[in-house]
Parts: structure tokens; sequence; C-alpha cells
């Protein structure tokens, strides 16, 4: 009987000695079960309209992408391309995207109209918008009574803002059908241009050109805006904030190492070259748009109140928008007030 009671305590006390093992175990093969069973917390699907065909002047967005900033921020973001015949104010209001890259002036008129659209970061600190020139010219007044080739919708943009800074008047103004042939045959034509594009076309035909940015002569404007609407702001603050931040992120390290980012704009728009996007990124680079100005201090992608009334000022004095229009509505600067991206 004592052997008999010696063995059973050996027993219980090995019982004891291993207990804590067996549970820890158990408990680890119910959570593997319980993991394997409960799905991964979903993330936030979102959708962004770029406003024209995949290229650097996009490639913020596609590094976010490409190298799993949205990801991270609990996004699963799809990047749609914009073009001629999308109208992206139309499909952000009709729930179709949920952010879109928009413009200072197109909001600010669809506020005039009382249409919900909130700008809430910029990719660049000014408009990119410009003149090509022949090589000859030296300055924008110089272009003062000569031909000016110009797009139908700039009538309502910059072109009000060439007449009264410059005295430029109407009679000067062409078509610009996107062909660069007339402003090749015509040594006296100037026509609208963005750095990265007209001028990049005219390199390639071994012409040679000059390029004034209409935002070193003042004009005020930001550059490719990031917009969405009042109710998605009410609705889902918190995933425009994880959305701007990402997208702001890979504006920093898209002028740093592009190539991820680039892999995807070619995947998206196969017409796009090497050529093509070296170029724009070196003047990206070149004339500061996404980290100069008030990025340079407060954060790439900041918007201000200060700015966005010198936009309202401009078209007021221009006559293209109603002195009642609610302004302060176009702009919610919360989401990069204190993001500070990209600043040392």
């Amino acid at each position: 009987m004592a052997g008999e009671a010696l063995a059973r305590n050996e027993v219980a006390e090995m019982a004891m000695k291993f207990l804590p093992r067996m549970i820890a175990c158990a408990l680890i093969g119910t959570g593997m079960m319980v993991g394997q069973l409960a799905p991964a917390l979903a993330a936030d699907k979102v959708t962004f309209l770029t406003s024209w065909f995949a290229q650097a002047e996009h490639g913020g967005f596609y590094q976010a992408k490409a190298t799993g900033l949205y990801d991270k921020a609990g996004l699963d973001v799809t990047i749609k391309m914009g073009g001629p015949q999308v109208n992206g104010t139309q499909l952000l209001l009709a729930g179709e995207t949920d952010f879109m890259m928009g413009y200072d002036i197109q909001v600010l008129k669809g506020r005039e109209q009382n249409l919900p659209l909130v700008t809430v970061a910029s990719s660049f600190q000014f408009d990119l918008q410009g003149l090509m020139t022949h090589d000859d010219v030296t300055d924008i007044a110089a272009l003062k009574g000569k031909p000016i080739l110009i797009a139908s919708t700039s009538h309502a943009t910059f072109w009000p803002w060439l007449r009264t800074k410059y005295g430029f008047t109407d009679d000067q103004v062409r078509p610009y059908t996107f062909n660069l042939q007339p402003f090749f045959a015509d040594k006296n034509v100037a026509q609208q241009a963005y750095p990265s594009s007209e001028p990049y076309q005219a390199q390639q035909q071994n012409e040679k050109v000059k390029f004034f940015l209409l935002a070193d002569g003042g004009y005020p404007p930001y550059g490719s805006t990031i917009v969405t609407t009042e109710k998605m702001i009410a609705e889902k603050p918190d995933v425009v904030a994880r959305f701007v931040k990402a997208s702001l992120e890979g504006w920093r390290d898209y002028i740093k190492n592009p190539a991820p980012g680039n892999a995807l704009i070619k995947a998206d728009n196969p017409k796009m070259t090497d050529g093509q996007i070296d170029f724009a990124i070196e003047k990206l680079k070149e004339n500061k748009a996404i980290d100069g100005g008030d990025a340079a201090t407060l954060g790439i992608g900041i918007i201000t109140v200060d700015r966005y009334k010198k936009i309202y000022d401009f078209l007021v004095e221009g006559g293209l928008l109603d002195p009642k229009t609610d302004w302060q509505k176009g702009l919610d600067a919360r989401f990069v007030k204190d993001l500070k991206v990209g600043v040392q």
C-alpha cells in the first residue's frame, strides 16, 4: 500500500510539473483555431480618380500603392485614370469614387452651385500651368499682342489672369487643339503648356523653346489637389485622414526613388515612356512643386486658409466667381495641418 501511495504521489507530481505546459499548448491550439476561423480585419476600400492618363504627375499615389503605404494604413486603394471623356465631379458626387484629383477653381465653382466639394490636400504647391514660347522670347510680358494658343477651358481659368496681369487682349487668342504643329510652324506663336509635357515634345523635335510658369508671376491656385465630399468627411473622417497621410508619404518617397511608382504608371498607361517620366520628375524637382513653398516648412500636401482666400479673391476680381460663394467650405485643412510630411 505504501508503494502504491508513493507511485500515485509520483504521478501527481509529474502531472503538476507538466500541467502548465499542457494548458499552454491547449490554449495556443485553441487560439490558432480561433485565428483560423475569424477573418482578418478587412481594409477600407477606397477609390481615387486621377485627372488624366497615368503619368509622373500622379506618381505619389502610384508610389503609395506600389510600396504598401496604403496597405499599412489599412486601405485597399483602387486608382482609376481620368481622361478627356471623364467627368470627375459627377463621379465623385455620385459616389463612384471617394476622392479625385481636382483643381481649386473647379471646387470653388462647384461651391458657387452649392456642390459639396472639399479640398483636403494638394500634391503640388502651385499649378503647373505655364506658357511655352520660342527661344527668343525674354518673358511673358513680351507676348503682348502676339498670338497665344489656349484651350477653350482656359478662358475660365488662367486667361483672365493673364489679361489683367499683362494687359493681354482676347484678339490674341487662338485655339489650342493639343497639337504642337501650329506652334512649330509659326515662330511668333506662344501656347499654353505644362513643364513636363509640351517642352519635352518640343525637345524630341529638336525645337528650342522656353517655358514660363504662371505661378512665378503670382497665379495663385494649387496643383493636383485631393478632393472629396462633405459626406465622406462626415461619415469616414478616419479614412480621409489615412488616405491623405499615406498619399503624401507616397509623394515624399516618389521624389527620392520613383521606380516602384513608375512601374505601376507604365502598367496603367503603356504609352508612357521612361524618357517622358524622367523629364517630368526632373521638372517637378527643379520647380520644387512638391516640397517647395509652404511645404518646405509645413509639410508636403499643405493647404492653408490664407492661400485659399487669395484664390477666391482672384476669381472674384476676374468676374469668374460669385462673391457670395462660401469659399471657406471649399477646403478642410485639418487633415494636413500637423502632418509635416517630408519636413526634417
